[in-house]
């Protein structure tokens, strides 16, 4: 049986199921509510019920005490609805509000996507979890003190573990490790999350969705957050990549546009290997997209990938489409050996 959730003071409403906290509810409607541990333990998740009864199920004592309990709040990483709901709850809305953490992890799936690309899963403690915006990124914590950053390819309402799309990079001294000596169930440290690339979810403008290599990774996680929350909004995915074999995740996106009327993807090959059979675009991802939209004026464009292509595609959106710059959220690439 299903309880219908209305949450104060944005209004947003979501259904959730009797046998599912209401954190699990919210995240996989889409809904950004706070959390941290998710085990009923750090009280991150605390707000009130206004209206309706809750099961505050293995919420701690220390956590959520009985005077709270009367008072009506509840941790909404352990209650579940027994009716009808009204919270009150703050939803974030911009990275700020989101705490950057330090946590240890565990390697749990090492899986090639193609001969230069591997993605990794991330298992955190059973205590913690990590919070995010969906086109955020994580810092892996080296040895010596240096930082790689990676962005999260999968959504928020999907952190059992944290996916990374790593490309590897000849002498670098992290993917060196990943392509040759890491194995399943070492640890890692990491910071995060970090960036202010993510939806912008109070606009209602159509989004050109721009992602060269490895870039997918990001606009992967704020497609999937997007089609949890239901946006109607037209998403218009343009993946640029050398080859066929570059394309390492095609049957995703196709997936997705073939499930959902208001999705659409274009691959683009600036190279076609000659056993690629390429029938499909050929040449650089974001004059494609200028081809297919001359005028950008109405639109929203996020785009991660090298920074010639997202430099290249600011210039050209907004000097020759009409994109104004304020629209144009981007997330470059950089690659170190250091």
């Amino acid at each position: 049986m299903s309880h219908q959730i209305t949450v104060q003071p944005s209004g947003r409403q979501f259904a959730a199921e009797s046998d599912e906290t209401i954190l699990d509810a919210a995240l996989r409607h889409g809904l950004t509510m706070p959390y941290g541990c998710k085990d009923g333990a750090c009280g991150a998740c605390k707000g009130k019920v206004l209206s309706g009864n809750v099961d505050h199920g293995k919420a701690q004592a220390y956590a959520l005490k009985e005077d709270e309990k009367a008072a009506g709040m509840a941790l909404f990483c352990c209650a579940k609805a027994e009716s009808d709901l009204t919270l009150e709850c703050r939803q974030l809305a911009s990275a700020s509000d989101i705490p950057v953490k330090t946590l240890p992890s565990r390697i749990e799936k090492l899986e090639k996507l193609a001969p230069d690309v591997i993605e990794m899963h991330l298992r955190l403690p059973a205590s913690e979890r990590l919070q995010f915006l969906a086109g955020q990124y994580i810092d892996i914590l080296l040895r010596d003190g240096k930082r790689r950053s990676f962005s999260l390819a999968n959504a928020p309402h999907d952190d059992a573990v944290l996916q990374l799309h790593i490309r590897y990079v000849p002498g670098g001294l992290f993917t060196e490790q990943v392509f040759s000596s890491m194995k399943v169930r070492d640890i890692l440290r990491f910071n995060g999350p970090h960036g202010s690339f993510y939806l912008r979810e109070e606009s209602t403008k159509p989004m050109i969705m721009l992602a060269g290599g490895t870039g997918f990774a990001p606009l992967k996680a704020i497609v999937e957050h997007a089609i949890a929350e239901e946006c109607t909004r037209p998403i218009h995915i343009y993946w640029g990549a050398k080859a066929k074999v570059d394309l390492y995740q095609n049957a995703l996106p196709e997936k997705w546009a073939a499930a959902h009327p208001n999705i659409r993807y274009v691959p683009v090959l600036s190279e076609p290997a000659a056993d690629d059979a390429w029938e499909g675009r050929i040449g650089l991802v974001h004059q494609a997209v200028m081809a297919d939209f001359p005028d950008l004026s109405g639109h929203q464009v996020y785009a991660c990938g090298a920074p010639v292509m997202i430099d290249a595609a600011k210039r050209d959106f907004t000097s020759s489409c009409g994109l104004p710059e304020e629209e144009f959220f981007a997330d470059a690439f950089t690659f170190s050996t250091n």
